[in-house]
């Protein structure tokens, strides 16, 4: 590491470049200024800025490609020419047909794992077995638009029975709630802003609340033109008496929302990218804020996350009346191409309550917009107004995420589902890759790592000026905010080391944090990153020491 003293470091014109881009976009440019610096010198470049995992779940992929087969099998039952045409699927007979395909490939592991799909929504739904395999069939070949556009019955079944399971410990709200199947976490974060603006539940300069850090979307989207919200940031500063941080939330802080004036919370949680869940006091207070002050505040909570934590509980559970929630499968099954992902609403909710109170002008304003759809749109709910937004009303006949996307999201839950009664070897097997590389990292900076039962690790945030106070003091700390742009040290890494990180600031986190993504990397990169990053903040501390009187 003693090559990083001898080279000039401060980068004014990059910094002034980049101090207002997205940490997304930040990374792009991150990654140029690596390429350059490993065309200079043998090495590799390690990036840590993207959250898209390295691993994949195989069987439920294993079992979506047998089931094609099946369904090939199936139209070509139905009749076929020369010229490579056949018809549709038939209902009729489908279920016997399936085991029987499923029989005849015994030692495949797909078809054992699709016996037990079939088993466990036969036994525990008492679906109707015809009904259940043409779903299936006709949603691997893609032979229909989505129907219901929602999302299809089956599916519904089985992702609400994985949400249960993983984001309410098992204990769901009472009550039906219903689910918007999307292309990935990203869409459904758009068409909830979208609604939430053309429904006149959230209007310019309302007052909303973040709790942060948090992804960077929930960040840039309400500062558009389009929505320009007031909005108050609610950081996880919490301390613990060693001056670490928690990445928990003052109360303080939280009891700001008791005010009317707020209209909405957005959370990500477990965190992006402190990564950590919020503790149960948190949960308790906004309860209790919403059950005695804010009755009417709006929560949206993403929880893509949530699989990471053990025993996990979502606000959504314990606030199912006034929460959105959206849970993506793309971080747990290695899935990110997917572009899959959920919006979860209670049938008994908030959105569909404000609604019916709006003003005449303004309901007279929405019938007009989604009039063409319905005949009664004062009783239309606010999910299957997300449906209409999302194809801009006028494609409503065409909305929905497409059948083969919805049968793999099917799987994939079903796969959670069957492995946790069957000992919950994926999932240990995720969090003790994630685990790993998290000790790897922090072990290899030298930096302490207090155990934390709320902690997901898929993320590491790394406040650099409390490591330089810890180790070098608080002159030290001052030094480098004095003579520093946070951005140095993500430009450094990317320059002199050739590993991409992402500056936490960009995610409203304390301004000298990075955040490193523990999901795509080998476990011995983490090392070298860890190495890279203490060998860059003892460098600082060398230029300060130089910088120092001498003493006679």
């Amino acid at each position: 590491m003693n090559r990083l003293l001898t080279q000039k470091s401060y980068a004014p014109d990059f910094e002034k470049e980049m101090e207002k881009i997205s940490p997304f976009e930040l990374k792009n440019r991150l990654i140029e200024l690596a390429d350059e610096s490993i065309r200079k010198m043998t090495r590799t470049l390690l990036n840590a800025g993207r959250g898209n995992p390295n691993w994949v779940a195989i069987l439920p992929r294993e079992a979506f490609f047998l089931l094609g087969e099946f369904g090939i099998e199936e139209c070509r039952r139905s009749g076929n020419s020369p010229e490579g045409l056949a018809w549709l699927p038939q209902k009729q007979g489908c279920a016997s047909r399936f085991t029987q395909f499923i029989a005849g490939k015994q030692k495949n592991e797909g078809a054992i794992f699709l016996q037990k799909c079939y088993d466990y929504m036969i036994e525990e739904h008492k679906a109707n077995a015809d009904e259940l395999v043409h779903e299936w069939v006709e949603g691997i070949i893609g032979d229909q638009y989505p129907v219901p556009d929602r999302i299809l019955k089956h599916c519904e079944i089985a992702v609400n029975d994985y949400l249960a399971q993983e984001l309410c410990a098992g204990r769901p709200p009472q009550g039906e709630t219903d689910l918007f199947a999307t292309e990935g976490g990203t869409a459904a974060m758009c068409y909830i802003f979208d609604s939430l603006q053309q429904n006149y539940l959230l209007q310019k300069r309302d007052k909303i609340a973040l709790m942060t850090p948090v992804f960077t979307p929930y960040i840039e989207i309400p500062q558009l033109r389009r929505y320009r919200y007031d909005v108050t940031n609610i950081p996880a500063n919490k301390m613990d008496k060693d001056g670490l941080h928690l990445w928990q939330y003052d109360e303080r802080e939280i009891n700001k929302l008791r005010s009317t004036d707020y209209k909405a919370l957005f959370i990500v949680n477990p965190s992006n990218p402190p990564s950590y869940a919020i503790s149960s006091d948190t949960v308790a207070q906004l309860v209790d804020i919403v059950e005695r002050w804010n009755p009417n505040l709006m929560i949206v909570t993403d929880d893509v996350y949530a699989t990471y934590v053990p025993g996990f509980q979502s606000l959504y559970a314990a606030l199912p009346h006034n929460t959105i929630c959206v849970y993506s499968f793309s971080k747990y099954f290695g899935a990110t191409g997917w572009r899959l992902a959920v919006t979860a609403l209670h049938r008994d909710n908030i959105f569909d309550t404000l609604l019916k109170r709006l003003p005449r002008k303004r309901k007279g304003e929405l019938q007009e917009r989604y009039g063409s759809i319905s005949h009664n749109v004062e009783e239309m709910r606010f999910v299957d107004r997300m449906i209409a937004d999302s194809r801009q009303v006028a494609l409503n006949h065409t909305a929905g995420l497409s059948l083969p996307q919805q049968m793999q999201m099917t799987l994939f839950a079903l796969y959670s589902i069957i492995d946790k009664r069957e000992g919950d070897k994926f999932r240990e097997n995720m969090y003790s890759i994630i685990q790993k590389r998290l000790h790897t990292l922090w072990e290899s900076m030298g930096f302490t790592l207090p155990p934390d039962t709320l902690r997901a690790g898929y993320y590491s945030e790394i406040d650099l000026i409390v490591w330089a106070q810890k180790f070098y003091g608080n002159d030290f700390a001052d030094y480098l905010r004095l003579n520093y742009s946070p951005l140095d040290i993500v430009y450094r890494l990317a320059t002199e080391t050739s590993l991409v990180v992402l500056n936490g600031g960009g995610f409203d986190g304390p301004e000298w944090s990075i955040r490193v993504s523990l999901a795509n990397l080998k476990e011995e990169d983490y090392a070298t990153i860890g190495r890279c990053v203490r060998g860059i903040l003892d460098s600082y501390a060398e230029r300060w020491k130089k910088s120092l009187p001498m003493v006679e």
